[in-house]
């Protein structure tokens, strides 16, 4: 990290330090502890319901921080994982000093660090979303010689408060709106600043497409998008930043929920994800002519697994409420360039044949061509909010690996890729696999390629059992049919799961 970069860091950290978060050590962290003068340890640590849990720890001297960061504490896993048995529950939550943030909410100087967890005999707990992830991630290093799978989540959220009378955008017309129209942006700029400052790296923030009206509420989206960057990063970022906005909500006294939907015929939201592969630093997807053999392996391998992902990226029966025809949602798997109707999308990108746009913006700056292929990625747009994300991710990368050990993977790619909208081309459409429709049906397709999740025990086959048994319980296989457009009984349902992931 040079001294430009240091000294721009939005995380004091970080420019305390004088080092990247990556770097930290407990050595470090006890520094911070003294020089910011914290008097209590956060740990938080990712349970099975795909939300952060804490616990508090007052601090009684530095020799007591070094014992809570070097030993961690016992929990009942029991509690947090429904699949561990509870006459033999105990594990340990550890400290990973890579996260180590300052913790915006409190008045009593407070240090926060995500946390893994491992069993009674010191080895990392085998079903820990965290450590899927770190398997999933080491995998396939080893398969493509060394790739690294790089990954970026999109936020989007409704905000939810009292309904407001002036500048009111017209309804499903709230992309990238303005104050006042944007009721919320004050809320979402802060969101962000926060986020950073806990070494969240953020591309942007904007206003999204559904805002409506309902009774005495009104309802705003908007999204927060993140920068490519490693797996772990990538998780711990998005799941501390969906904890601070709706802790940050809280405090406006605002309702905040990323669930995939809202009400019928409003937009949805979705937690779409950003892949790159990279090598030496090298983005692997931009070949001579466009996209490279690697972007094609890989989107093969989330193609061919795209209805089973959805097991761990749309866990609950409002996720099928978000994925129909015509709502800029995906039901059919396939992908496309700058296709926002396929389920694979491949952004507009930087190209080589671009010219120098901002010479020409700007007509006193020299016409010096720069190479932006580094930002192509490669965007799967099924998942929503109530995603795990650590699982999310490992499955991601397990199917991105899958797709360089299958052998037809470049044909089977070209094979589904569309070029125009696939809801106004019913010769198109009748062609293309489907998503399923339900939990039930996402469970079905989990069982069915559960062997390529479980293989080199990189999802543990207990938690596949696990995550089989919580999708059939909500026992909604006819569920969407079932309600069909009746608005009332869509809100109900939204409401139970409006705090979802």
């Amino acid at each position: 990290m040079t001294q430009e970069q240091l000294k721009f860091n939005p995380n004091p950290l970080v420019t305390f330090l004088e080092k990247p978060m990556a770097e930290f050590t407990k050595q470090d962290i006890l520094k911070v502890i003294e020089e910011f003068q914290i008097e209590m340890i956060n740990f938080r640590y990712m349970a099975d319901d795909g939300k952060l849990h804490t616990l508090n720890f007052v601090i009684q001297s530095l020799a007591h921080a070094d014992e809570v960061l070097t030993s961690g504490e016992r929990v009942d896993g029991s509690s947090l994982f429904p699949y561990i048995e509870a006459g033999n529950s105990d594990l340990y939550v550890i400290p990973r000093f890579r996260t180590a943030f300052l913790d915006p909410f409190t008045d009593v100087p407070t240090l926060d660090l995500l946390c893994s967890f491992y069993t009674k005999d010191g080895e990392p707990f085998a079903m820990a979303p965290e450590y899927t992830l770190q398997k999933a991630d080491r995998a396939f290093r080893e398969a493509t010689g060394g790739m690294e799978f790089e990954v970026m989540g999109e936020l989007e959220y409704y905000a939810i408060a009292p309904k407001e009378d002036a500048y009111m955008p017209e309804d499903q017309h709230g992309y990238h709106v303005s104050m006042p129209y944007c009721k919320f942006e004050e809320f979402r700029t802060e969101a962000m600043r926060m986020i950073a400052a806990a070494g969240g790296e953020i591309k942007y923030g904007h206003s999204e497409v559904g805002n409506f009206t309902h009774g005495d509420l009104m309802y705003e989206q908007n999204e927060i998008e993140f920068l490519p960057t490693h797996l772990e990063q990538a998780a711990d970022q998005l799941v501390i930043a969906k904890w601070m906005m709706r802790e940050l909500g809280y405090k406006y006294g605002i309702t905040v929920t990323f669930a995939p939907k809202i009400t019928v015929g409003k937009a949805g939201s979705g937690m779409h994800v950003h892949t790159r592969v990279s090598l030496d630093g090298k983005n692997m997807y931009v070949g001579e002519n466009g996209l490279s053999d690697v972007a094609l392996k890989t989107m093969a391998g989330i193609l061919s697994l795209a209805g089973s992902l959805t097991a761990f990226g749309n866990t609950n029966p409002t996720s099928y409420f978000r994925l129909v025809p015509h709502q800029e949602a995906p039901t059919n798997i396939c992908w496309g360039d700058r296709n926002r109707s396929a389920m694979v999308r491949v952004p507009l990108g930087w190209s080589r044949s671009a010219g120098n746009m901002m010479a020409s913006a700007n007509p006193l700056e020299k016409n010096d061509k720069v190479d932006f292929s580094y930002k192509q990625t490669i965007e799967l747009r099924t998942p929503d909010g109530s995603a795990n994300v650590y699982l999310l991710l490992a499955g991601m990368t397990v199917a991105a690996r899958h797709g360089f050990e299958m052998q037809d993977a470049l044909q089977y790619a070209r094979d589904r890729y569309v070029s125009v909208n696939i809801f106004e081309h019913e010769d198109v459409l009748a062609k293309l696999d489907v998503l399923p429709d339900s939990c039930a049906a996402s469970a079905d397709l989990l069982e069915r390629d559960r062997a390529v999740y479980e293989q080199d025990g990189i999802f543990a086959s207990q938690l596949i059992d696990g995550i089989l048994r919580q999708l059939r319980a909500f026992d909604d296989r006819t569920l969407r049919a079932d309600i069909g457009k009746d608005s009332d009984k869509t809100l109900a349902l939204v409401e139970r799961f409006i705090h979802c992931g």
